[in-house]
């Protein structure tokens, strides 16, 4: 059986309008790609933010294989890499200064992080652009570095937070592809997103958090037939009680006709 990278138990948090999650409790396996579902405002980001070391628990545990949270937090973070939803990026670097600035926090050797840094600039189709600024970078040119950033430093549990945002066609491929590969090599992902039918396809198992609780947790083909539902789509709206879109779409029409 494959070690494991996360165990979550009865992690509580809240901001100031209250709390946002309810005591979830999960594991993540080293090789396998979990997916993480929910509508907005279901605390995807939010349990994101607090396993890569950015938001500290109300309650719970966390351990990221030896390293426990929050006392180990700093430790945990060398093996772990994050791609977040809306990253503010230091936009007066180059895209090379940038992750050079992201190796030597690493400390990675020197004529290793360059090796690295040509390398992962020449697979992402930005070599041509790597001493422009990066406040000229299109949204998928920005999200290629930070894809870029988190994988300087071998990590081996990625958190990815809608990763594909932005992105084309080709660029999607990629990294879908990797994610496998990824898994293949014994690393644990940790994929939130939106887009139910990537999830599908490249998750081995799916978690769904409704209003900030866990209501699901098992393959995409469990889940589906759970609620006896050909697409997993189909069985999130189930779970989660989505509405019909039907209404809303007819209302949007006839407004637009008035």
């Amino acid at each position: 059986m494959n070690g494991l990278a996360i165990q979550v138990e009865g992690l509580r948090f809240s901001y100031d309008q209250g709390e946002v999650l309810h005591g979830l409790t999960f594991q993540l396996r080293a090789g396998e790609v979990l997916g993480l579902l929910g509508a907005n405002g279901a605390g995807k980001s939010t349990t994101l933010k607090i396993l890569a070391g950015i938001l500290t628990p109300g309650s719970g545990k966390i351990r990221i294989k030896d390293f426990t949270f929050p006392e180990d937090r700093d430790q945990a973070k060398r093996i772990l890499g994050y791609v977040p939803e809306n990253a503010a990026l230091y936009e007066s670097l180059s895209a090379k200064e940038f992750l050079e600035l992201c190796g030597r926090l690493h400390e990675i050797e020197e004529k290793n992080l360059q090796r690295k840094i040509s390398r992962l600039l020449e697979v992402f189709e930005l070599s041509k652009e790597r001493f422009r600024r990066l406040v000229t970078f299109s949204k998928g040119m920005r999200q290629k570095v930070l894809i870029a950033a988190a994988l300087i430093h071998d990590p081996r549990i990625l958190l990815l937070d809608e990763p594909l945002s932005g992105l084309d066609v080709m660029s999607s491929m990629l990294i879908k592809d990797l994610l496998a590969a990824l898994a293949r090599d014994g690393r644990a992902v940790f994929y939130s997103s939106h887009v139910l039918d990537v999830v599908e396809r490249v998750c081995d198992r799916v978690l769904i958090i409704h209003k900030g609780s866990l209501i699901a947790d098992g393959t995409p083909e469990e889940l589906k037939a759970s609620g006896g539902r050909e697409t997993l789509e189909d069985a999130f709206r189930s779970l989660t009680q989505a509405s019909s879109t039907g209404p809303l779409v007819e209302g949007i029409l006839e407004t637009m006709k008035l």
